[in-house]
């Protein structure tokens, strides 16, 4: 069997980069282990403004939107930012869960034409000058163009790829579970010198900024361990272990549904491409949880790399595009495991942390601070290097409302089919990019709104301005075309 493109694991990151393929007209397959796209335990909890913007551009946001709920979630370490007078149509978190998120993005998937080995896993693969060729643990075997891995933070195609994963050990271990319990444990999140530990219910719901569990149902547990060097499974023993020591009393705890460990190991893959092998996702970067940024960077790693391997694959750009993939990603998340080493560091409970944390706190209480680390909690203030220019050059599109031929209409509306675009906001037939028109959409519109940009403010309106199909600025046009025909040369090929 071939494919043009195979992606080892479907999880939210392979979904993802399944569907932007797909709508790019590419063959393309996932292989994943598990029967079905349920999970066992807890995993991530949300959705990011910046992801949900990214869901928006492809026209299934409401999806998630109808079964999350929405609350100012971003923050840093102890503290909330509020991000509500942030520009953009979504300028909040959604509380949802993985299993959640998982379920409405295979949904997605499965609307396209993606098919899915699952119950399988890959056991190996061999690379050459035209492909990969792929071997599966039913004793099948796969033939591919390009080969990317998904497949979370122990991944096989990386080490098989020979690719490192650089980084620091862990230094703080915590066991999550869920479980019964004989008495009530005080529900929420609790600090003390051993460290944080936390109780809760699957259900819950989020009023005024503060969440209300259940008042039914099995207990969800976090615990700090004594322990960060662990690398078997955790038991019920540890568990109590843990709920004794800091709290006193393990609660009676009993009847296991799951059980696992999460630490605060940090590592990165040095390359995010060896040939045609490819890595997103877990794969690539591994981090704390808390922050609640894994999920979010690797769907938007697979929005980055989608496009770009698309194009690669229909021969309309060279394969140094995909170089631009580990140029524009591996600094984002280089700054997410930063990020999240700095939280872990402020939740320690010495008293100079302490100290420390209550500094951090002032400063974050400032409309500045705030502003600057609240955009990049939420993913709003990411820029990809493209050089001088524009403030919008390498930023995230604002999802303004235009005037257009065909009446009024969003830009992320117009990204919806996953296509590049060029809206001319001069006089009317001005641009003409007919070399191209096969593949960059042309859009003659006017715009009244404010231009303006989270963490940096009001900018300049543009006269014309060339978006990515990820949704970033790839040029921007200030009166005159110079530069456009090199953009759009250098991101959409050289014309047909």
């Amino acid at each position: 069997m071939e494919h043009a493109v195979v992606i080892a694991g479907g999880g939210p990151t392979g979904l993802m980069l399944a569907g932007e393929l797909a709508l790019a007209g590419v063959d393309v397959a996932i292989i994943e282990r598990r029967r079905n796209q349920e999970i066992v335990g807890s995993r991530a909890g949300g959705l990011s403004a910046r992801t949900l913007e990214v869901l928006d551009q492809r026209g299934i946001v409401e999806r998630f939107l109808a079964e999350g709920q929405i609350a100012q979630v971003t923050g840093f370490a102890v503290t909330r930012l509020d991000i509500s007078d942030f520009p953009t149509r979504h300028n909040y978190g959604l509380a949802l869960r993985q299993k959640h998120i998982e379920r409405i993005l295979a949904g997605w998937v499965g609307e396209l034409p993606v098919p899915i080995y699952r119950g399988r896993e890959l056991t190996s693969f061999q690379q050459d000058d035209t492909g990969v060729t792929i071997e599966l643990s039913d004793g099948a075997s796969l033939r591919a163009g390009y080969l990317v891995g998904c497949d979370g933070g122990h991944s096989l195609v990386r080490k098989m790829a020979g690719i490192e994963f650089p980084g620091w050990d862990a230094t703080t271990s915590n066991i999550l579970a869920e479980a019964e319990m004989e008495e009530e444990p005080p529900l929420g999140v609790h600090r003390t010198a051993l460290g944080m530990h936390a109780f809760g219910r699957e259900e819950y719901e989020i009023r005024d900024g503060k969440v209300v569990f259940a008042s039914e149902g099995p207990i969800n547990v976090m615990v700090t361990e004594k322990n960060a060097s662990a690398t078997s499974e955790p038991t019920l023993g540890d568990l109590k272990e843990g709920l004794i020591a800091a709290c006193g009393t393990d609660y009676g705890i009993h009847g296991l549904t799951w059980i696992s460990r999460f630490t605060d190991m940090s590592r990165q893959a040095s390359a995010y491409r060896k040939g045609r092998v490819l890595l997103a996702g877990d794969a690539a970067h591994v981090h704390s949880p808390v922050g609640g940024q894994g999920l979010n960077t690797g769907v938007q790693d697979a929005v980055n790399l989608g496009w770009k391997l698309a194009q690669v694959v229909k021969c309309i750009s060279p394969e140094s595009l995909l170089d631009t993939y580990h140029a524009e990603r591996h600094p984002v998340a280089a700054r997410v495991l930063r990020t999240t080493m700095a939280q872990v560091a402020l939740q320690r409970t010495d008293d100079r942390t302490e100290a420390l944390r209550d500094v951090v706190l002032e400063l974050l209480a400032m409309q500045e601070p705030r502003k600057r680390i609240a955009a990049e909690m939420s993913g709003l203030a990411i820029h990809y290097d493209l050089g001088d220019g524009h403030p919008l050059l390498g930023r995230r599109m604002p999802d303004l409302d235009l005037t257009t031929l065909d009446g009024p209409l969003r830009v992320y509306t117009l990204l919806q089919n996953a296509r590049p675009m060029l809206v001319n906001l001069g006089t009317p037939g001005s641009l003409d990019i007919t070399p191209w028109s096969d593949r960059v959409q042309l859009v003659d519109a006017g715009c009244d709104g404010a231009w303006e940009l989270p963490g940096l403010g009001a900018v300049s309106a543009p006269t014309a301005i060339l978006i990515r199909p990820d949704g970033y600025v790839a040029w921007v046009g200030e009166g005159t075309q110079d530069g456009l025909r090199e953009a759009m040369n250098s991101w959409f090929g050289a014309p047909g």
